[in-house]
C-alpha cells in the first residue's frame, strides 16, 4: 500500500535543504512507528519518493511525498503519529491511500501554484499590475537557464498557465513544474521586470508554494492537487471495497 502525504514547511525550517527534509521524515517515520516498507539489499532504506523538491528559503503549504507501508490503522492515525513526531515548521496536513495505478509523486508533478511578495523596501519602481497585460500578450518570453551542460535560452511563456497581481502587489502564479519544463517564480519576476528595464533586487522576494498539481486530462490539460488521486480509507476498508467489487 502506498500513502501520499501532504505537508507544510514554514518558519526557520524553510532554510533546510531537501536532503535534510528527507532524512527528517525517515527519522520521524521511525519515531512514529509507521509500518513502512524497506528496500532490499545491503543498505535497506525506506521506500519513499518526494514530489518536486522545494528551493531553500521558500515556504510551502503543499509539499508531497509517497511512502510504502505494510499496513495502517487509518490515514488519520498516520497523520496524528507523524505530527506528534514532527518539529515546528513541518506539519502533515493530509494522508491519502493511493490507487495501484497512480504514478509516484515525482513523476506525477505537472504544475505548481505560488504566491510571491516583495520584502519591504525592495519593491520595484515598475507598476507591475499595469505591465501585466502586455507581458502576458507576448508570444515568447525568453530567459537564460543554467543547466549542468551550461547556460541556454528557453521560452517560459508556454509554461505560465496563470499570472495575476492583486492590489497589494502580491503575485499569484500557476506555472509548469514538470521535469521537462520546470519554471521557477524568480524567472517569471525577473523577466517581467526586465521588460520594463528594471532588475530584481537581491533577496527581494518572499515565495510560498501553495500547491502542486498533476494533470489528469487527456486531450486538454486538467490540473488537480496531487492528493486528489488518493482516498482516506484504511487498509481494511480498502480490502473490503475490493472484495465487494469482486
Amino acid at each position: 500500500m502506498r500513502l501520499r502525504i501532504k505537508f507544510r514547511k514554514y518558519g526557520p525550517v524553510r532554510y533546510t535543504g531537501h536532503l535534510d527534509v528527507m532524512r527528517f521524515f525517515q527519522k520521524a517515520i521511525r519515531r512514529a512507528q509507521i509500518d513502512v516498507v524497506y528496500s532490499r539489499g545491503f543498505s535497506p532504506h525506506q521506500v519513499m519518493a518526494f514530489a518536486a523538491p522545494l528551493g531553500v528559503g521558500l515556504t510551502s503549504n503543499g509539499e508531497y511525498m509517497d511512502i510504502e507501508v505494510h499496513s495502517i490503522t487509518s490515514c488519520a492515525d498516520v497523520l496524528e503519529r507523524l505530527n506528534a513526531a514532527s518539529v515546528p515548521g513541518i506539519e502533515v496536513i493530509s494522508v491519502k491511500v493511493l490507487p495501484d495505478a497512480a504514478g509516484n509523486a515525482m513523476a506525477s508533478v505537472a504544475a505548481a501554484a505560488y504566491t510571491v511578495r516583495f520584502r519591504e523596501g525592495r519593491e520595484p519602481v515598475t507598476d507591475m499590475a499595469a505591465a501585466l497585460p502586455a507581458f502576458l500578450a507576448r508570444e515568447h518570453i525568453l530567459v537564460t537557464k543554467e543547466t549542468k551542460k551550461g547556460s541556454r535560452e528557453v521560452d517560459i511563456r508556454p509554461g505560465i498557465f496563470q499570472l495575476a497581481i492583486d492590489s497589494c502587489m502580491v503575485v499569484h502564479m500557476l506555472v509548469d513544474a514538470s521535469s521537462s519544463g520546470n519554471i521557477k517564480p524568480v524567472q517569471v519576476m525577473e523577466a517581467m521586470l526586465a521588460e520594463q528595464g528594471e532588475s530584481l533586487q537581491e533577496n527581494a522576494l518572499m515565495i510560498t508554494r501553495e500547491e502542486v498539481y498533476t494533470d489528469v486530462g487527456t486531450s486538454e490539460r486538467m490540473l488537480v492537487p496531487l492528493d486528489a488521486v488518493g482516498t482516506e480509507h484504511s487498509m481494511e476498508e480498502a480490502h473490503s471495497m475490493e472484495d465487494k467489487g469482486d
